[in-house]
């Protein structure tokens, strides 16, 4: 194929982009797993009259986005361990 050098590689600009998409995803997975929670959190406050429950959906919004953030991060050094 024409993205693949030789060896069945991929080119090395191609993976640059790729390396670049992953990385920009590590860096987004945090706050927007925060943001998801906080606005959840917030209906559920709204809908049940409460005050805690967008706390709680900031926290498994973060501890979501770290998980994706070190789910990335493993594929990412298992993929720099190959080359």
């Amino acid at each position: 194929m024409a993205d693949e050098g030789q060896g069945g590689k991929k080119s090395g600009g191609l993976r640059d982009l790729v390396t670049a998409e992953s990385m920009l995803q590590m860096a987004i997975a945090l706050p927007i797993g925060c943001l998801i929670g906080w606005f959840g959190g917030d209906l559920l406050d709204k809908h049940f009259h409460t005050g805690w429950m967008a706390i709680v959906g900031i926290l498994m919004g973060a501890a979501g986005g770290f998980i994706s953030l070190i789910t990335t991060a493993q594929k990412y050094l298992k993929k720099g361990n190959q080359d």
